[in-house]
Formats: structure tokens, C-alpha cells, sequence
């Protein structure tokens, strides 16, 4: 008989993640800062001395959703900066290898997505509006990303991702930090959102 391939993996916290059927109990916050800490966006073509990883991402997306909705429950805060989070064990794939992938990527994508939303408190499925206002504030940070650190223009960005109101970016700037630091930013942010919820 022939041996199932291995469908989970260790995390440094010793939680054993089965991939194919992840369970709450087996997600930690610091698993997740940490790996999305370390993984690159835009596959790692950007500009500076430091790769501009994921959970750097997450903690603009949540800050420019807080400022589109800024009456907008923590809970849906904490959403917004769990928006990637998935990619702490998947990686960070760019839209057009996605695609390519098919459906067992979104499929594999919403099985992690909704255990980690249980694990801390959301429902499964957030609901449609709100998913729509952070894809608007993911869309604001890929446009940010795009002109500052990933050599597009603003033509070409706002083509890609749309144009965003200049009052949204007021005062936000794209950061690049050692994943060490922005492990500890995006694990202290989610902490502060979840005692808030």
C-alpha cells in the first residue's frame, strides 16, 4: 500500500499544520508574524537594502483600512491584518502564477484563511463588504508598493491597481525594516487589536 504524502508541516512554535485540513489549535500568532516576516512580496524584486515582506504589507493594509473605515470594529481590523496570513505557510505568490495554479490554490488558501480567522475569534467567512474594503486598502498599499519600491510608474500602478486618493496616503510611506523588527510589529498589533475585540 502506498504511503500518503506528507500534507503538514512544522512550525517553530512545534505545531504540526496539516495543510490539507488545518485546525485552529494548531495556528500561533507568532508562527504566522514570523513567517510572513520573512517572506517577500513581489518576489523579492524590490528596491532597498531589505526585502519588503508580507507582514510589512499586512500592517499598511491594515492601517490604510482603519483610515478608510475608521469606525470600523477591531475585529474587522484584525481581518484586515490577517488578510495574507495563509502566506506564512504557502508563500507569497505573485497574481499571475495564481492564475496559473488554478483553484486548488484558492481552494488550499480559504481552508487556512478560515481556521485562522476561529483561531482568534472571527467568523470563517468575513463578510462580503468587508472583504471588499480591505481588497481597496490591499489594492492602496499594491499601488504605494508598486511606485515606491517595485519600479512602476504611477501611470503604469494606477492602471494595475487603481488610482487612490492622495488623502488615503497622506503621511504613509512604504517601510523596510530587518524581519526580526517587523515580526515584532505585526505580533504587538495583532495583540493590541485582539484585547480590543
Amino acid at each position: 500500500m502506498a504511503q500518503q504524502p506528507r500534507a503538514w508541516q512544522r512550525m517553530l512554535s512545534g505545531r504540526r499544520l496539516d495543510l490539507l485540513d488545518p485546525t485552529p489549535v494548531d495556528i500561533e500568532i507568532e508562527d504566522i508574524a514570523h513567517g510572513l516576516a520573512f517572506v517577500a512580496r513581489w518576489n523579492g524584486q524590490t528596491h532597498g537594502d531589505f526585502a519588503y515582506s508580507v507582514a510589512e504589507h499586512s500592517l499598511l493594509v491594515e492601517t490604510i483600512y482603519g483610515r478608510l473605515n475608521p469606525k470600523a470594529p477591531a475585529k474587522w481590523r484584525l481581518a484586515a491584518l490577517l488578510h495574507d496570513a495563509p502566506e506564512y505557510v504557502i508563500g507569497d505568490m505573485i497574481s499571475p502564477v495564481k492564475a496559473a495554479v488554478g483553484p486548488e490554490y484558492t481552494a488550499l488558501d480559504q481552508r487556512l484563511t478560515a481556521a485562522i480567522h476561529i483561531r482568534f475569534g472571527l467568523p470563517a467567512a468575513i463578510p462580503k463588504s468587508v472583504k471588499q474594503q480591505i481588497k481597496k486598502a490591499d489594492k492602496i498599499s499594491a499601488w504605494m508598493e508598486a511606485t515606491q519600491i517595485a519600479g512602476f510608474s504611477h501611470a503604469e500602478s494606477s492602471r494595475f491597481f487603481g488610482k487612490p486618493d492622495p488623502a488615503t496616503l497622506e503621511g504613509l510611506a512604504i517601510v523596510l525594516r530587518p524581519p526580526t523588527e517587523t515580526r515584532v510589529a505585526f505580533t504587538e498589533r495583532h495583540n493590541d487589536l485582539l484585547r480590543d475585540l
